[in-house]
């Protein structure tokens, strides 16, 4: 499995060690960028999506644990990096998935990136389990994956669902978008229990929603929120076949 990580880090030549090892011991490791301090560190880590963060304790203007605490709500694993062992409980109570002490051991640095990976491995099956879109007719729910969770939308509120190659936009009837890494055919298989209808190869409406039908070879229909969607010629029968 591959991981995302920095490295956080104000020696230059610590860094520069920990680089190479990563690469030659633990190649799926991959290094987005590094952090000598921790404003450095917070700005990497707002803007990328990060699987693990090598984070040394002490640093200039702050130390390991002052940027957790700015980070806030974390949803990478952090493994620390110190010479320091009387940092070993903080580290524990932070949720560390591993403590590393200087001069790094290659034996210990592999078993470390190993319990990450394992540990992202459970959890990536576990959320393939929990988020895979499901629908109760009776509830008329859907779950659909975000990166810290799973949000539950309520059925009735999809307008329509959109193709974009891998990825389906969702719109709902409060003019909000929502935008999933699955495909079309995954939630026309999802809603397959619910009023919702494959219309062309790339838009699944909710027939609930739709106030019009306009002739034509397929035609067209019109939503509710005046949304204008074609419809294949090969779907027609089964868009009118809700509608006798």
């Amino acid at each position: 499995m591959k991981l995302t990580s920095i490295i956080v880090e104000d020696e230059e030549t610590s860094r520069k060690i920990l680089k190479n090892y990563l690469k030659k011991y633990c190649p799926n490791v991959t290094v987005l960028g590094e952090a000598s301090n921790v404003d450095e560190a917070l700005v990497l880590i707002r803007n990328h999506d990060l699987d693990l963060v090598f984070l040394d304790v002490e640093m200039p203007y702050g130390n390991a644990f002052d940027l957790l605490d700015k980070v806030g709500d974390i949803n990478f694993e952090t493994i620390f990096v110190t010479a320091y062992n009387h940092y070993a409980i903080d580290a524990l109570n932070a949720h560390a998935s591993y403590y590393l002490m200087k001069p790094i051991s290659i034996d210990e640095l592999i078993k470390a990136v190993d319990y990450v990976t394992e540990i992202k491995t459970k959890e990536d099956a576990l959320q393939d389990q929990v988020l895979v879109p499901k629908t109760n007719t009776v509830a008329g729910k859907i779950t659909i994956p975000q990166l810290d969770g799973f949000e539950i939308l309520n059925t009735p509120d999809i307008l329509y669902c959109k193709a974009d190659d891998n990825y389906t936009e969702i719109y709902l009837n409060n003019n909000k978008k929502k935008i999933v890494s699955k495909t079309l055919k995954y939630f026309e298989e999802a809603l397959g229990n619910s009023s919702f209808s494959r219309v062309h190869k790339s838009y699944l409406v909710n027939v609930n929603e739709v106030v019009k039908y306009v002739k034509g070879k397929g035609g067209s229909v019109v939503l509710s929120n005046g949304k204008q969607i074609m419809v294949s010629a090969s779907k027609k029968s089964d868009l009118l076949s809700y509608f006798k």
